[in-house]
């Protein structure tokens, strides 16, 4: 009987790391940013999310496996491997992960707006207030878990309902997925860094922490487990794609210059009329809520690079006050959601080839913090070679990135 309730409780915890990971991923930068690039790139966007998927793939496998044998956070791992260097991507990690939350506010708000007409602001409030309740209550874990798998699924059902709507020209998008004629690294350094850059790819893995699923015995889960969280969002990005390419190619005028422009929505609605523009609320809407939660949870768990012993009841306090501060400056700023969530989606780009570096080179160099376990030969080359593939993006594609700033 103890056998079976242990079995059940560690799968419990590999499932709500894979939503908290995929949620995390496919927020309102997700839509915004599949959105954004498919009306730029058009079919040869496919090649991009592709490449991402495979880059997400290699990224997730390291990290969640030196997370989970190590038995330490991000932070502390990267202090083992290079003194000084956890501090650095702590304080890189909380950022990006704090302007992200801005965004993910952002994104609850105008999916608010568009089922029910509410103020932007007002729709800010409301999901900040319930993103900060979650986290207020004693039950906060079990609540997290549970509407991490619940918004996921609606996520991944409204997104296959708008694809499924559209015809979109599936031939050509297959075709450019492998053979593109053209490729833009900014575009695939930022849809990267929405999926798996700045804080999303330690999600799960400071999930599995949490829950105690750690070291050697557990890799096998750890490892089918960060493939799940890959599959589900490569997939899902992937038929968001087509659908907003069908969208496309229909001859619909999607706006991307104007300051208010939000091309997931134009896109929905385009699709479906208004039965679309209310699903893109209602996805929006579930999508900030989820990535609010995941970004905050997450980033606040970087916090142990600064202090060991932080409570249970300490961290969902800071974590609530890491949403409160989030929407206080969503409130005060009133930044363009879309061109927001485009800049911190290459921003966490910019960023993951710091943290992904230092786990590599725990996981070739430093066999002392994972045990008795013999880490796979293959991983560590993909590890190496995905490592000077995002350093190669971020450098080309860095003065692109920030040029986005200019249209907040």
């Amino acid at each position: 009987m103890q056998k079976k309730s242990f079995f059940s409780e560690r799968q419990w915890s590999i499932i709500a790391s894979i939503f908290l990971m995929a949620t995390s991923a496919m927020g309102p930068g997700f839509l915004t940013q599949t959105a954004t690039f498919t009306v730029k790139l058009g079919a040869a966007f496919g090649f991009g999310i592709l490449l991402s998927i495979i880059i997400d793939y290699v990224v997730q496998q390291n990290i969640w496996r030196v997370v989970t044998l190590t038995q330490m956070r991000a932070p502390d791992v990267a202090n083992a491997a290079l003194p000084g260097s956890g501090y650095v991507l702590a304080v890189l990690v909380v950022f990006g992960g704090f302007f992200f939350n801005i965004g993910n506010i952002a994104g609850a708000a105008l999916g608010l707006n568009a089922l029910f007409g509410l103020d932007t602001k007002w729709g800010g409030v409301i999901s900040g207030a319930m993103a900060i309740l979650i986290f207020a209550s004693h039950k906060a874990s079990i609540i997290v878990d549970k509407s991490m798998i619940m918004l996921g699924i609606l996520k991944i059902a409204v997104i296959v309902v708008v694809a499924c709507i559209v015809a979109p020209p599936m031939a050509d998008a297959f075709h450019q997925t492998i053979l593109p004629s053209q490729i833009d690294f900014a575009s695939i350094t930022t849809i990267v860094g929405g999926t798996v850059g700045g804080y999303i790819c330690y999600a799960g893995a400071h999930r599995l922490l949490d829950k105690g699923t750690v070291g050697p015995e557990h890799i096998e889960e750890v490892s089918k487990a960060a493939t799940k969280g890959i599959v589900v969002v490569g997939i899902m990005r992937y038929v968001l794609f087509l659908a907003i390419l069908g969208v496309v190619v229909s001859g619909a005028t999607i706006d991307l210059a104007s300051h208010n422009a939000n091309p997931a929505a134009q896109a929905f609605q385009y699709a479906a009329g208004e039965f679309g523009f209310k699903l893109f609320g209602l996805i929006f809407w579930a999508a900030g809520i989820s990535s609010s939660i995941g970004a905050a949870y997450t980033s606040v768990s970087f916090f142990s690079a600064f202090k060991k012993d932080i409570s249970l009841k300490q961290r969902n306090f800071c974590t609530s006050i890491f949403i409160a501060l989030a929407l206080l400056v969503y409130v005060l700023i009133g930044a363009t959601p879309a061109s927001l969530l485009v800049f911190v989606g290459g921003l966490n780009g910019l960023v993951l080839p710091i943290g992904l570096t230092l786990f590599v080179y725990v996981a070739a160099c430093r066999k002392d913090l994972l045990g008795s376990y013999h880490y796979p030969m293959w991983l560590t080359v993909l590890g190496v070679l995905t490592c000077i593939l995002t350093w190669y993006m971020g450098y080309v594609s860095f003065n692109t990135i920030f040029n986005y700033l200019k249209t907040l």
